[in-house]
């Protein structure tokens, strides 16, 4: 019997995603929420530290760690993507999906506590984090067209309309 499932998982940096966000948000147990700016707010003035935005070096790090653990463990990585504010994998695993997520979070703050230049903070990712069971393939395909190129395309369009609003003056 083959127990491997494919995952999509998205988890945020510390303080960057909060309950209540005006992006929307997820509730644990209660899937999608609608935007609640008293949550939010409520949320921001209990963190503990600044919000966390990773840099490119720290990027690099996410990524290069949730590889080797993959190997270390013998999951196929399909796709992986390090953002400013979150990290996207594609990933299929022999275990629960929160224990994949959780052993992927913890790998990627050792690595960037080993750098040069560490990351050092008291909380680096928000707790928990969103893992979506990719049924088919085409399921699997399309997430990783989301992490390897949908985010990318994101960030010009957004970068595209700004552009057009200045000149627009």
């Amino acid at each position: 019997m083959n127990d491997t499932i494919a995952i999509l998982i998205t988890w945020t940096t510390y303080g960057t995603w909060m309950p209540g966000d005006a992006r929307g948000w997820r509730k644990r147990k209660g899937g999608s929420q609608l935007p609640q700016p008293l949550l939010a707010d409520w949320c921001r003035k209990q963190m503990k530290g600044e919000a966390v935005l990773l840099e490119p070096h720290h990027h690099d790090a996410v990524e290069t760690a949730c590889r080797n653990h993959c190997e270390h463990r013998g999951w196929h990585l399909y796709a992986v993507s390090a953002r400013t504010n979150h990290v996207h994998v594609v990933i299929a695993a022999d275990a629960k999906p929160q224990i994949v997520r959780d052993q992927l979070k913890a790998n990627c703050t050792g690595a960037m506590r080993r750098l040069s230049t560490p990351l050092s903070v008291e909380r680096t990712w928000t707790k928990g984090g969103d893992c979506e069971t990719l049924e088919t393939d085409e399921d699997i395909h399309e997430a990783v067209i989301y992490v390897t190129e949908a985010q990318d395309q994101k960030g010009r369009e957004q970068s595209q309309t700004a552009t057009t609003a200045d000149h627009s003056e």
